[in-house]
Formats: C-alpha cells, sequence, structure tokens
C-alpha cells in the first residue's frame, strides 16, 4: 500500500511535535532523540545506558510526556517482587472474596529504571510482559494496555547489588542506546535550563494521543520494504553469525553467538521508521544502517578474546555491514 502525500503531511507534523517534546527535555543527543521516537513508531522497546547522570530517566520522561497516555515509574531493585510490578490479588475481608489489584506495568509507557538492579524472578515477569503484552495474576491473564512501551535503564559501572540481563531478555529490546557525555557546549546550555527553571517549564507543544500514536505505529508499518532490502539485511545479519555472502573470518574469531532473526526484524523495523520520519514511504539502504549500533549492539555475544581485547559490538557490527554489499 501506497503512503499518499496528505498522509505524510500529517505524520511529518505529529513527529515534529514530539521531536519538539524531546527536545525541550533533552539537550543535545539528537542520536538519542532518533532512537525514542523511532521506538514509539515501531512499537517496541528501549534500553538506555550509561554511567548515572546523564539524563536516562529524564529521556524516558520525555518519551513518556510525548504522549497522552499513562505513565508509570518503576525503581528496580534487589528485593523488587514479580507481584510488586505486575500486581497481586487481594482477598477483601467483607466480601470473603479475592480482587485483582493491577501492578504499575499496566501502563502505557513503564520507565523501568536500574534494570539490572532487579533479581531474575522479577526480570522474567517483565519478560512475559514485554513479550507477549500481557500478564498473568492468580492464573488468570491480563491484557496490557495499547500502546505499550517499556524504557528500561542500567548503569554499566555498577556491580554490588545487580543482577546481568540475560540474553533472551536483552533481545526483546528493539534499541540499546549507549549514551556518552554531552559536549561542553551542551552541558552549559543544561545548566541554564536548570537555573532559569526552563528544564521543568509545561510542554512547548501539545503531546499526541493515543489515537494520533496509534495512527503513526500503523503507517509505520506500511513504509515499503523491497524484497532487496530484506535481503540486505538477511545478508547482514547473516555475516555476525559467521556465514553471509562473503563470511569474515575475524568475525567468526570475535563473535560466539551472532544476532537472532529477531535482530533481522529490528533492523527493518527501526529502518522503516527511519523512513518515515526522513518523509519517504520507502526504505533505502542508509536506513538500515542508520541505527544499526542500536539495533545490533546488544544481541551479539562475543567470545572472551574478544572481551579480553575490548574489542566493542559496534567493530564487529561495522565489520559486517562492510562485507555486504548495498542494493
Amino acid at each position: 500500500m501506497t503512503i499518499q502525500p496528505e498522509q505524510h503531511q500529517r505524520a511529518a507534523e505529529l513527529l515534529h511535535r514530539a521531536d519538539a517534546i524531546l527536545a525541550q527535555r533533552i539537550v543535545g543527543q539528537v542520536r538519542l532523540r532518533r532512537s525514542l521516537l523511532v521506538t514509539l513508531l515501531a512499537g517496541g522497546h528501549a534500553l538506555l545506558e550509561s554511567v548515572p547522570g546523564l539524563a536516562k530517566t529524564t529521556a524516558a520522561q520525555a518519551l513518556a510526556d510525548a504522549v497522552s497516555g499513562t505513565f508509570r515509574r518503576i525503581q528496580c531493585t534487589p528485593d523488587l517482587m514479580p507481584n510488586d510490578i505486575v500486581g497481586t490479588q487481594v482477598y477483601n475481608y467483607a466480601t470473603g472474596e479475592f480482587t485483582t489489584q493491577l501492578g504499575p506495568v499496566h501502563a502505557n509507557v513503564v520507565l523501568l529504571d536500574e534494570i539490572n538492579r532487579s533479581s531474575a524472578k522479577t526480570q522474567a515477569a517483565m519478560l512475559e510482559a514485554m513479550a507477549e503484552h500481557q500478564t498473568t495474576i492468580g492464573g488468570h491473564e491480563y491484557a496490557l494496555p495499547s500502546p505499550f512501551l517499556v524504557v528500561a535503564t542500567q548503569n554499566p559501572i555498577e556491580e554490588e547489588g545487580t543482577y546481568v540481563l540475560p540474553e533472551a531478555q536483552m533481545d526483546r529490546f528493539l534499541l540499546k542506546v549507549v549514551l556518552g557525555y554531552p559536549v561542553p557546549s551542551d552541558e552549559t546550555e543544561v545548566l541554564a535550563r536548570v537555573i532559569d527553571g526552563r528544564q521543568d517549564a509545561p510542554l512547548c507543544v501539545a503531546p499526541l494521543s493515543l489515537d494520533e500514536l496509534a495512527w503513526l505505529v500503523e503507517l509505520t508499518s506500511k513504509v515499503r520494504v523491497d524484497p532487496a532490502i530484506a535481503q540486505y539485511v538477511v545478508d547482514v545479519v547473516n555475516t555476525t553469525r559467521g556465514g553471509g555472502p562473503h563470511p569474515v573470518a575475524q568475525i567468526r574469531d570475535l563473535v560466539r553467538v551472532g544476532a537472532s532473526p529477531r535482530g533481522s526484524i529490528g533492523l527493518v523495523r527501526a529502518a522503516q521508521g527511519v523512513a518515515l520520519t526522513a518523509g519517504r514511504g520507502f526504505v533505502v539502504p542508509e536506513d538500515v544502517k542508520e541505527l544499526r549500533y542500536e539495533v545490533l549492539r546488544h544481541r551479539i555475544v562475543r567470545t572472551f578474546d574478544a572481551l579480553a581485547d575490548a574489542v566493542p559490538p559496534e567493530h564487529i557490527i561495522d565489520l559486517a555491514f562492510a562485507a555486504v554489499q548495498a542494493p
């Protein structure tokens, strides 16, 4: 189905409003803002990683501000139990019956702060919510609201009281965004906004309604992906596994487990989102490359030698893309 010009115009207006809200709350970090918008469009989940104090929580709250849905923040701790986030059954002594109390995960946008501080049991409960868009309480299934978006944060330098996310849960995130320190000019702007109160000022534009967000998500799924682009994605992902049309020997020495088919789906969904933000109704190879690090960095398991030599996953991703000719 071809996207009509009037649909492109409406999408541009909605995306401009969402980006304006992100820009009001986040100084600089253009790539982060792009990633958050694509996460919205693709209907996925995002994992933000950085050292403390680089506005991971602020970014998640800004994304929630951009839409009109319900927002919940869950501070993960080692003693956080699945019932604390999913919900539980409460006995009513007056009626002699159990009633279900839904947990904070039943919201449109859920911020999981410091997700690596939660236990494996709690992470498993979140895995069901993220993958199935439902929770199970007392043997009954409860659908999560639509849209449902999880933004999780984690600090890589903290070790005490943390639990490394398993590959199965990492793979559920569409994007993993690694934040770096801001440039001095952006940090100066942050201070200026905090001092004069602009950081907490009312939103400059109206947030997107849930209906508008749902329309954007549906429109994103209609962005055309040519079979040649799909084959390009498959070849790149297969190259990360040591195969592909032109296998790279170096990758075989650096990668223990390559990207899964969910990585291929993630590249396509992200590319569709990038294409829509660029005002196009079709995907080009540059769209696939735009967020390649964010889509693939958490889906590649490096060998011990690669870890010992501090080979970043971004280097492996570049090797894979360099080995495959773009259509």
